[in-house]
């Protein structure tokens, strides 16, 4: 748990509580804790700088744990925190104001979990919004820009591959529901495969030289469909050219990551920011 101290960033201290960013870390649900040193300089330059209350998880990792544990972890969690009324929480956090976010895999997770609390009856708990960062979904159909990824990048298409073959059930293809929400083994309100409309304000952010960049467009224009003559709901995509997957982890002083910090700043207090044009980074 990450709390700035008072008069943090981008309110002059003026809020007595402010709002809870849910984190779930990345790593192909296979690798990686919220122990880890470039997940954790990422939650302590967030809750500084949004400001915001920032809750970084842990969750079951596969091939010990294959999916759909890690949605199962994350489930529980959301639960859990819609019945918080312990001071050491309630005194600082806003739980009216609770926002669910990961990077690559855990935005993966952060789609599942706000869909599923949106179709959950009885849930305490209100998710104020989403954020994807540089979403992690798959599909056995090859988009363009899977089918055009160099070499030298960091996320390759072997890696993905193999990555997927040790998250899923035995057997599973990537068209399984965890991997592709809205493909054709998603049965539409099913555990899953949750329909577009349950999902919260969101915003979904990418670097164009990402692989799976033409996956998170067809994600974010299948949700956009869902939300059109919603006015209580935006669905907003930021592209950040020339970035790759998960710039902000492995360049978190770069310009880009900076820009994303002001976005998200922006989504989660208000304000039209995230809909900009998309931002220059180096």
């Amino acid at each position: 748990m990450y709390v700035p101290s008072a008069g943090g960033a981008g309110d002059g201290g003026a809020e007595t509580k402010l709002p809870v960013l849910v984190y779930f870390h990345g790593g192909g649900f296979i690798i990686g804790s919220f122990a880890s040193p470039e997940f954790h300089t990422v939650c302590l330059r967030l809750a500084a700088e949004l400001p915001a209350v920032v809750l970084s998880a842990d969750y079951r990792l596969a091939p010990e744990h294959r999916l759909p544990a890690a949605v199962e972890d994350a489930d529980t969690l959301l639960s859990w925190l819609g019945g918080q009324t312990d001071p050491w929480l309630a005194d600082a956090a806003d739980l009216g104001r609770v926002f669910v976010s990961g990077d690559s895999a855990g935005a993966n997770m952060a789609h599942h979990a706000a869909a599923r609390a949106g179709a959950a009856s009885g849930r305490r708990l209100r998710l104020a919004g989403c954020v994807l960062l540089w979403p992690y979904f798959g599909g056995e159909r090859r988009t363009a820009s899977e089918a055009a990824c160099p070499g030298d990048v960091f996320l390759t298409l072997p890696l993905y591959n193999q990555m997927w073959r040790l998250a899923l059930p035995a057997g599973a293809t990537r068209d399984h529901p965890a991997a592709n929400p809205f493909g054709p083994e998603a049965a539409a309100g099913g555990p899953g495969g949750p329909a577009p409309g349950e999902l919260p304000a969101m915003l979904v952010a990418a670097g164009d030289r990402d692989m799976l960049i033409d996956r998170v467009r067809e994600y974010v224009a299948r949700v956009q469909a869902a939300a059109a003559g919603n006015n209580n709901r935006r669905v907003d995509l930021v592209e950040f050219p020339g970035a790759g997957h998960g710039f902000a982890i492995f360049e978190p002083d770069g310009e880009a990551a900076g820009e994303l910090v002001r976005v998200l700043r922006r989504f989660v207090h208000g304000g039209d920011g995230a809909a900009s044009p998309a931002p220059r980074s180096v």
